[in-house]
């Protein structure tokens, strides 16, 4: 056996291993050459077999025939732009006359099998344009996260889509959160992403978690208000009510509506207002909302409306005011009295993990696409922190969150502890914290010494 030989043998092997223990290892060596390769060859087969090209057009089949020429043959759309990325292709076609964007989207599933993809997704970026999405392996089995990320204010990357882009909480686009999923469906793991993620930037955190603080205590740091139970989570809705009808005072003082100030400088929220005036932003995470809804008495009942009437009230006008919701639960259905559905309209991100009952798939989608409801309660058991995200446009993507440990997230809120703000309209609800910060632990135990 001669050394090529063996130096072949010994590269193929390696390229196994790494497809079966490291596929994204494996697809920034080879699997992004022989990709390449196999979508430039095939490109015009596949798209004639899929059915995504045009015949000639009349003026060239006369130029052929007064030629005396072959008959063109059908074209495919037009790449406009080829793009490797660390988990797969990205194209950009230009569609053909007669071609539209759904006519690709319907073909994506035949385009996977046809390029030996491991998922294929599109999107139109503008008239006539649409990008398509490859991916070279499975990104959601063991997600990790890109170097580079996007760092505005208020933006979050929280999880991974399945074509390999980084699905983002962006607070001043879509102000306001349902996140659903049944008990070890990975809620947990995301709610703590999203903390993890608000931590570093300058914004006040209310914790309300019914479960004796359970979930959140832990992190209570980073926290400038937490409520454990429904009486004092009732008594902070209310504060936070009243707060922002402080910060509408303070934007009707400073809107500037003079004839020498031109109309985009006219504030109309805290986003518009001078950093010296502005507000520290909110963001209000409801751990369990049942817990909130449920009444067994009069006098629960009477709470019950107090709290749902404050978060209808935030969901409605917080946003210009700062103050952004995320609403979390395992269930979420009319059941759970009036208001529920006015507070559901108002939530305009929807996140489900895997539910228990289609009623709440429903409640999360139904709305936007009964392609995410059925996607939503297709997750299996096994498949901990996979969700469907979706928003009010209709459009829907499968997610993953990292694995953040509790530790992990405790140990970042309290690095961040210094940016926790004083509210003073909070401040009853502070929580009480004795002692020092702790000490952040090690996330790898280390082995220990031998002789």
């Amino acid at each position: 056996m001669t050394a090529l030989t063996v130096a072949l043998v010994l590269v193929v092997a390696a390229a196994g291993l790494l497809r079966w223990r490291r596929p994204a290892w494996y697809w920034m060596t080879f699997g992004v050459t022989f990709a390449s390769l196999r979508v430039l060859v095939r490109y015009a087969s596949v798209m004639d077999a899929c059915g995504l090209t045009v015949p000639p057009s009349r003026w060239r089949l006369a130029l052929a025939r007064v030629a005396n020429r072959p008959v063109p043959e059908s074209r495919p759309p037009r790449i406009l732009r080829f793009r490797p990325t660390r988990t797969g292709l990205v194209l950009r076609l230009g569609l053909r006359p007669g071609q539209d964007a759904f006519d690709v989207a319907a073909a994506s599933d035949r385009l996977r099998h046809s390029f030996s993809m491991y998922g294929v997704t599109s999107r139109e970026v503008r008239s006539g344009v649409v990008e398509v999405r490859m991916t070279g392996y499975d990104v959601l089995k063991r997600v990790q996260m890109p170097a580079k990320l996007d760092t505005r204010p208020m933006c979050v990357p929280v999880a991974l889509r399945e074509d390999g882009s980084v699905h983002y909480r962006d607070y001043r686009a879509v102000p306001h959160a349902l996140t659903l999923g049944a008990t070890e469906s990975g809620k947990s793991v995301y709610q703590r992403n999203l903390v993890a993620g608000l931590a570093p930037m300058d914004v006040a955190l209310v914790g309300i978690d019914c479960k004796q603080g359970v979930e959140l205590f832990p992190l209570a740091r980073r926290f400038s208000a937490l409520a454990d139970n429904p009486d004092t989570a009732a008594e902070l809705l209310d504060a936070l009510v009243s707060r922002m009808e402080g910060v509408y005072r303070l934007i009707r003082a400073e809107q500037r509506i003079t004839a020498a100030v031109p109309d985009a400088e006219i504030a109309a929220d805290i986003w518009d207002l001078p950093a010296h005036l502005r507000p520290v932003p909110v963001v209000v995470l409801v751990d369990e909302v049942a817990e909130l809804a449920l009444f067994a008495s009069k006098d629960e009942e009477k709470r019950r409306d107090r709290i749902i009437t404050s978060l209808v009230r935030l969901a409605q006008l917080g946003r210009a005011a700062g103050i952004y919701l995320e609403i979390c639960g395992q269930r979420f259905g009319s059941e759970l009295g009036k208001g529920i559905t006015m507070l559901r309209a108002q939530l305009t991100a929807r996140t489900a993990h895997r539910v228990n009952d289609e009623t709440s798939a429903n409640m999360a989608f139904g709305d936007i696409s009964p392609d995410a409801v059925l996607a939503a309660i297709q997750i299996p058991a096994e498949l901990r922190g996979i969700a469907i995200a979706g928003d009010s446009t209709g459009g829907w993507h499968r997610i993953r969150a990292p694995h953040t440990s509790l530790r992990q997230a405790v140990n970042t809120c309290n690095r961040h502890a210094d940016r926790t703000p004083d509210l003073p309209e909070l401040a009853a609800y502070r929580p009480e914290l004795t002692g020092p910060p702790e000490t952040p632990v090690p996330l790898s135990k280390t082995a220990p010494a031998t002789a």
